[in-house]
């Protein structure tokens, strides 16, 4: 399958009227969390308060375009998909966010939520799988967590720590056991910081996978630990490009 097939082009998002700002929206495959692999329909939205430095979508900090929520539903039901991943930036920095969400619902798309866990998700409807992320010490926005945002998780959720060294992969263990967080969410991900340029590690049979996706499995394997290793399958199919 060539990548054309597994991509259509992005529909311009033109709408001048205010509702939500968006930096793209898109079809294409999902690369990451538990319909990996699944065909999607992106919706991107512009902002986010997080600085990461493993950030990869830098480019959905500013700009975009603001359009209705009319127009925006539009847009999506122009794809022949009803699978909706809503992303950032972070969405929940946008209110109006949430009312798309609701609209979407009552149409039957099925969503998922990524979230950088620095906002509440407690408004968020329980039809959608959330997948939020718990910053590590290396992201350098540990200290944004909002804890508090474990209480509203549920069996329909999933969480994801992004793991950049040997301290993040120590204090990730700790905090799964601290709040036996595989208990609460459907699946609990660790995944390697991915810059697939610079992190490709010459000894794997696949040249675009980080060296330290390896170490991160052979951890994970040692310590026998309740959580699911992750590659983000769009940064192998297409590296680093804009809106994949």
């Amino acid at each position: 399958m060539t990548k054309t097939l597994l991509r259509q082009p992005h529909i311009p998002v033109t709408d001048p009227e205010a509702g939500l700002r968006i930096t793209e929206i898109f079809y294409s495959l999902q690369g990451e969390a538990l319909t990996s692999g699944l065909p999607t329909i992106f919706v991107r939205l512009t902002g986010c308060p997080l600085r990461c430095v493993y950030c990869d979508t830098e480019y959905a900090f500013t700009g975009g375009e603001r359009q209705s929520l009319e127009t925006i539903i539009e847009t999506i039901k122009s794809y022949p998909c009803k699978r909706i991943c809503v992303t950032g930036g972070e969405p929940l920095a946008q209110p109006n966010a949430i009312e798309l969400i609701k609209r979407l619902l009552s149409d039957n798309y099925e969503i998922s939520l990524e979230t950088a866990g620095a906002l509440t998700v407690a408004n968020v409807p329980p039809a959608v799988s959330k997948v939020m992320d718990i910053k590590t010490p290396s992201s350098g926005e540990a200290d944004r967590n909002l804890w508090s945002n474990l209480d509203y998780l549920t069996p329909n959720d999933q969480l994801k720590f992004v793991i950049m060294n040997r301290a993040d992969y120590d204090w990730s263990k700790t905090m799964l056991k601290e709040y036996n967080l595989e208990k609460r969410v459907a699946t609990v991900w660790f995944s390697p910081m991915f810059n697939v340029v610079d992190d490709a590690d010459p000894k794997s049979a696949s040249p675009e996978v980080p060296a330290l996706a390896r170490e991160l499995a052979e951890w994970i394997l040692a310590d026998a630990l309740p959580v699911r290793f992750q590659l983000q399958l769009h940064k192998i199919i297409w590296a680093d490009a804009k809106g994949k």
